[in-house]
């Protein structure tokens, strides 16, 4: 099929309009099935580990449990970037967030006196791009951003990228508060120490209850669990009875804030049940990046959120699709972020392709089938973390990954199926493989356009810590 740009998409989306409402039929995945409604948690700074279904002993997630009990968990599930808003785009898009030049939360951090100088990334998702609640409009879908935005201020909001509905679409990152007030413009008024967790779920109820009746999309990326680390006092207390470890996962404030979105998703699907429509609702779960290392342990993997290490990039992931998807169960193949844009419009019956598109259709792998994905995975981050992360990009090629540190020659190699912490570097031991990857990762970079870092002429090591 030829692919689309924005423009040309909005002008087929008008003639799919009127022949929806002309009553012509659109080619839906399942012919005897009606279009399935989707329903899409992302959650801000999760680690791998920090749901009881991928192993945490200290967290409590019953419902997050058993929503991987009721569909298919993905053990090697990535976010296309070691923080928020690429990941975010990536998403939407279905593309890299190299190619989209959005390569960095936004605004990012500038280190005026680091070795290298950040590339001018753009402060916003595109309006020429095509996001998902675009491309399923033609099916006849409404659709709700619910939540945590952070890829522009006007005009780049919500409603100006396929959403009916923008609720919590704030101009920040992270409220200034978990308790109302929330000290954010633009979250509407409600009742004194009400818990933005639960508002944003209240919503998204409401929005459900609305629309039960036709097909809808709800993105519903919460908050939680970024910081400021605020839990409700009485999940707080109820963690600091446990017996918390001294090391690793042992915040009980951390821990409540986990409560607070199991229950948000248990809320979701009870009320999904009580409607009658939970046989034909898909739900995704995802993180949007890795857990932050000083919140909470993402151990057995390495480090997190900000690094390029599995710490920082690996996700916990879920999808249910009923009667599709095997209940219960689980998918190693290794899947990424930008895979969610083709995968959803294939559950929706939604024919529609973009120019570049960089994800694949997960559908057969939901099937208990398999893909062919046509390249390795990639990461580009060019830019410095707290934390002392720098400048660098990735590549994971079957079983193999490797680290690229810009503006160094410095590289490291791993096998994650024998080392999953990452903690024997082969590069010198297999040089040969390593030369291998680090040249497909540069010639990916160079495919895509991608935005490189620059030598910085104000470089100075004795202030290279400092922030702008």
């Amino acid at each position: 099929m030829q692919t689309l740009n924005r423009r040309d998409f909005l002008a087929a989306l008008g003639c799919a309009s009127l022949g929806m409402a002309a009553g012509a039929a659109t080619p839906t995945a399942e012919p005897d099935r009606p279009r399935p409604n989707l329903v899409f948690f992302l959650i801000d700074d999760m680690g791998w580990m920090d749901v009881g279904c991928n192993g945490s002993t200290v967290y409590e997630t019953p419902n997050i449990d058993r929503l991987a009990a009721q569909g298919m968990r993905f053990t090697n599930a990535y976010a296309a970037c070691p923080v928020c808003s690429p990941t975010r785009a990536s998403i939407l898009t279905g593309k890299y967030p190299a190619r989209l030049h959005l390569t960095d939360w936004i605004p990012g951090q500038t280190m005026p006196y680091e070795k290298l100088r950040r590339p001018d990334f753009r402060q916003e998702l595109p309006l020429e791009e095509v996001t998902i609640a675009e491309a399923l409009k033609p099916a006849g879908y409404v659709t709700a951003s619910i939540g945590k935005w952070h890829l522009g201020t006007e005009p780049f909001y919500p409603e100006h990228q396929g959403f009916d509905v923008n609720f919590g679409g704030t101009k920040v990152g992270s409220p200034a508060s978990y308790f109302y007030p929330y000290k954010s413009p633009d979250l509407p008024k409600a009742k004194d120490g009400e818990y933005l967790t639960d508002r944003l779920t209240d919503e998204a109820l409401e929005f459900i209850d609305a629309n039960k009746d036709h097909p809808f999309f709800l993105y519903l990326p919460h908050y939680a669990v970024h910081r400021p680390l605020q839990g409700k006092d009485e999940d707080i207390e109820r963690f600091q009875k446990k017996s918390l470890p001294r090391k690793g996962q042992n915040s009980a404030v951390y821990a409540a804030m986990i409560k607070s979105v199991d229950e948000s998703v248990g809320r979701v699907m009870a009320r999904l049940e009580d409607l009658g429509i939970s046989d034909n609702t898909v739900i995704i779960f995802m993180s949007d990046n890795g857990g932050l290392a000083t919140a909470t342990s993402n151990a057995p993997l390495r480090a997190g959120k900000g690094t390029l290490y599995e710490g920082g990039v690996r996700e916990p992931m879920i999808i249910r699709w009923p009667g599709l998807a095997k209940p219960g169960s689980v998918c190693d193949t290794p899947v990424i972020s930008v895979d969610f844009f083709p995968t959803l419009l294939a559950m929706a019956g939604v024919p529609v392709k973009v120019d570049n598109l960089d994800g694949i259709d997960l559908t057969p792998l939901l099937r208990g089938g398999g893909v062919s994905r046509p390249e390795a995975l990639y990461w580009h981050y060019p830019h410095y973390h707290g934390g002392g992360a720098t400048p660098g990009g990735a590549i994971r090629d079957g079983n193999y990954k490797l680290i690229d540190y810009y503006g160094e020659e410095r590289f490291e190699l791993y096998d994650l199926k024998a080392d999953l912490g990452e903690k024997e570097d082969l590069a010198r031991k297999m040089p040969e493989k390593a030369r291998e990857l680090r040249m497909k990762l540069h010639d990916w970079l160079k495919r895509v356009d991608a935005q490189m870092p620059t030598p910085n002429p104000d470089f100075d090591p004795g202030k290279r810590d400092q922030e702008e």
